[in-house]
Order: structure tokens, then C-alpha cells, then sequence
């Protein structure tokens, strides 16, 4: 074996010199050329990525022109399916803060509270209030948390779910701050789970049970799935995109990854995913599952991709939340 790799070894050492040997026969001119060509090509893969990852991480307000995606607003108001509500603030300093909605149960009793939390470029308004009607339905006290950038919060910029996860802690003790109801149920959707796991993980976050629906279990093989599913080469480019977002907001996005923060979970948790997701594989999840220390439960909706399961299978959504609950 040792002759082998020695081998192989030399015929890679030769290989390269030939290549060296025959880059340095060109002409001074040809040379000049081709490396002028690879640095253009640097350069421009390097400025693509950086505004790629600048329109993936930026909000954009309606009536004002900017790069980013749009930033979500609450046209829809729980009032309109039928949900008294509060609008609260939840101060982060003194320029920043959470909007919430809270919805309190119609019961005599509370079973408990939820909190939940959004998807990238989603909001409380579009992908919390048909969950929230299931867990009012069921009984529970609800708060529906906007992340800074989305919604009725301040700021323009997300990370995906890192920063975010403060924003989850946040909540929660803001919760237990006004001794609301408990057991504490955290609930999100994508960046919202992803969120949640890392807040369990790093921000010494302790709720009595998590509902993660579609979570990623890492930051970098997310954006590669939404590059090869848009047919954009995902090598170098994911990478570039990764590291100059981390740049950009000052964190690492390389490390950013659930599937990790899930081994700090030991409260029961029920994991949610839909089996057509083009962006999260089933491996993807089950690595997730398996990592998870408490008591768990994963149900795959076979008709699903990457949507608000509850909008796609309200029945089987409900009966798997509800299961879920009554052992919480």
C-alpha cells in the first residue's frame, strides 16, 4: 500500500510540473492573458457572491427602491379570521424591537403557550396565522413573533436564523417575564426552526417543547439546494455566497448548522417535513431526528414540499400537533 501511494503521489508531482512547464513555455504576452482572464473570472464570481449574498440577507420596504427581497408586511390581522388580539412590542434597545401578536385562548383555561416564529422573508401575518388558529383551536394561548427585518419589527437584514436565535430567547423570556401560561411551546417554520435550534443550543434557551417544521441542517448545503434548483453551479459559488454573508452581518455562517445544534435538545420535540421538499432532503431531516436527545416524533406529509405543512394537510397536521401536545 505505502508503494502504491508513492506512486500515485510522484505521477500527481509530475503532473503538475508538466503543467507549470508548459504554463511558463507560452509567450509572456499568452501568459499575461491567461492570467488576467483567471483574475476577471475571481473577481467577478467573488462580486457576484457578495451582492448574492447581500440580496438573500436584505429586506427591501415597500415604496422604496433597494436591493433585497421584499420586506413582508401584515395585511392579513388575526381580527380578520376571526382572533381577538393584542399588538405588543418587545424592546431590543432603544432603536430596535419585536412586534408580536398575542392571542389568548377562548377556554376558561389555558393548555398553555405558544410562540411562534417565522420563515425567511415570511411573517407573523403569512405563515403564523393558520398554525396559530390550530393551537387556539386546541386550546393554547399564542404570541406570533415578527424577527428583526420581517414584518412589524425594525431593521432590513436577517442571518438566516443566527441572530434570530437571540430574537427566540427574547421572546421566551419575555413571556415568562408577563408569567404567561405554561408549558412553553416554541413552533417554527424553516429559518424560524433553525432558529429555535440554535437558540437551545447557544443562548441557553429552555422551552418544555419544540415543533420544527422544515428545518435545514446546515446553512451552506441550504444554499446549494436553492442554487442547483435555480440550475446555478453550486461549486465555488455557495461557498462564496456563505463566506461573504458571514462578512456582511459579522457572523459565521459555515458553523450555522442544526443538525448540530440539535444534539442540545432534550425537551420533547416533534419534527415536521414534507417528503417532495426540492431543498431539504429526508437524509437531511433524519439526521436532524436522530440528534434530537428528548423524547421525539417525526411525521412526513407525503404530499408536501417546502410549504406551511398545515396549508397542504390541515388534517394531518393538526392530529400530529395534537398527539404531540398531549404527552407535553
Amino acid at each position: 500500500m505505502s508503494n502504491s501511494g508513492s506512486i500515485f503521489d510522484q505521477a500527481d508531482s509530475e503532473v503538475g510540473a508538466m503543467a507549470a512547464l508548459k504554463f511558463f513555455r507560452l509567450g509572456e504576452k499568452t501568459r499575461k492573458i491567461l492570467f488576467l482572464f483567471v483574475l476577471v473570472v475571481f473577481l467577478s464570481l467573488n462580486a457576484l457572491s457578495y451582492l448574492g449574498a447581500y440580496v438573500l440577507t436584505h429586506y427591501s420596504s415597500a415604496g422604496h427602491w433597494g436591493l433585497g427581497i421584499p420586506k413582508s408586511t401584515s395585511s392579513t390581522i388575526p381580527s380578520d379570521i376571526g382572533l381577538e388580539y393584542v399588538t405588543q412590542r418587545i424592546p431590543i434597545n432603544q432603536t430596535e424591537w419585536l412586534e408580536t401578536w398575542f392571542i389568548p385562548t377562548q377556554m376558561p383555561v389555558s393548555s398553555g403557550t405558544v410562540l411562534l416564529f417565522p420563515g425567511n422573508a415570511g411573517s407573523k401575518a403569512i405563515q403564523l396565522l393558520a398554525p396559530a388558529k390550530v393551537f387556539h383551536h386546541l386550546g393554547y394561548d399564542t404570541l406570533l413573533i415578527d424577527f428583526r427585518g420581517l414584518g412589524g419589527s425594525s431593521g432590513n437584514t436577517t442571518t438566516l436564523g443566527v441572530r434570530e436565535a437571540k430574537d427566540v430567547a427574547l421572546a421566551l423570556t419575555h413571556a415568562q417575564r408577563l408569567n404567561f401560561q405554561r408549558p412553553f411551546i416554541l413552533y417554527g417554520v424553516s429559518m424560524g426552526s433553525a432558529a429555535i435550534l440554535k437558540a437551545v443550543a447557544d443562548e441557553t434557551v429552555h422551552p418544555d417543547a419544540v415543533i420544527l417544521e422544515l428545518p435545514f441542517a446546515r446553512l451552506l448545503d441550504a444554499v446549494r439546494s436553492r442554487l442547483r434548483e435555480n440550475w446555478i453551479p453550486s461549486f465555488p459559488i455557495a461557498e462564496m455566497i456563505v463566506f461573504w454573508g458571514s462578512v456582511q452581518h459579522g457572523i459565521n455562517g459555515f458553523t450555522h448548522n442544526p443538525v448540530n445544534y440539535a444534539k442540545q435538545v432534550q425537551c420533547p420535540a416533534l419534527l415536521l417535513h414534507g417528503k417532495l421538499d426540492k431543498w431539504i432532503t429526508l437524509a437531511e431531516i433524519d439526521r436532524i431526528f436522530q440528534n434530537l436527545q428528548g423524547s421525539k416524533k417525526l411525521t412526513i406529509f407525503p404530499n408536501a414540499d417546502h410549504s406551511l405543512l398545515v396549508t397542504v394537510d390541515k388534517e394531518l397536521w393538526q392530529r400530529s400537533v395534537e398527539q404531540f401536545l398531549k404527552r407535553v
